[in-house]
C-alpha cells in the first residue's frame, strides 16, 4: 500500500512545480511487481493527471503570480507553450505527458480558459497513454 501512495505522490508532483521522475518509480514497482500492473499504471496516471489538474488551476486563477519564483513554469517555456497551444488547440494536450513542454501547455490551458472536461479527457488519455507505454517496456510487451 505504501508504494502505491509513493507512486500516486510522485505521480502528481512529476506534473507540477517539482521536478519528479515518476516513470523511473513506476518502472521499479513494475519490476518489483509490487501490485499488479494496471493497478500500478492506474495509480500513476490518476496522479499525473491530478497534478496537470492543479496546473491547469494555478493558469485558470493566478495566472497573475506568472514571473513568481515558484511559478510551476519559466517565462520562456510558458511563452513556447502558449504559442503551441495558441497555434494547435486543446490537441496539444496530446503531448501533455512530454519533458519540458507538457507542464507548461497544461499551465496555458488554463490561462486560455480551455474548458476542464475537454481538458481532462485529452490530458487523461496523454498520461495513460504514457504510463501504459512504460508499463509496456518494462514487462517486455512492447
Amino acid at each position: 500500500m505504501l508504494s502505491l501512495v509513493s507512486l500516486f505522490t510522485i505521480s502528481v508532483l512529476a506534473a507540477t512545480i517539482l521536478p519528479a521522475q515518476s516513470e523511473i518509480v513506476l518502472a521499479g514497482l513494475l519490476a518489483a511487481e509490487s501490485a499488479p500492473v494496471w493497478v500500478l499504471v492506474l495509480v500513476a496516471s490518476v496522479g499525473n493527471t491530478l497534478g496537470s489538474c492543479i496546473n491547469w488551476m494555478l493558469g485558470r486563477w493566478i495566472e497573475h503570480f506568472r514571473g513568481r519564483k515558484w511559478f510551476p513554469a519559466s517565462e520562456a517555456s510558458l511563452e513556447k507553450a502558449s504559442g503551441w497551444y495558441r497555434r494547435y488547440g486543446k490537441w496539444s494536450l496530446l503531448l501533455s505527458w512530454a519533458p519540458f513542454i507538457g507542464d507548461p501547455l497544461t499551465l496555458a490551458a488554463g490561462i486560455l480558459r480551455e474548458p476542464f472536461p475537454m481538458f481532462l479527457l485529452l490530458v487523461s488519455i496523454a498520461k495513460l497513454g504514457r504510463y501504459v507505454i512504460v508499463a509496456g517496456l518494462v514487462k517486455g510487451f512492447l
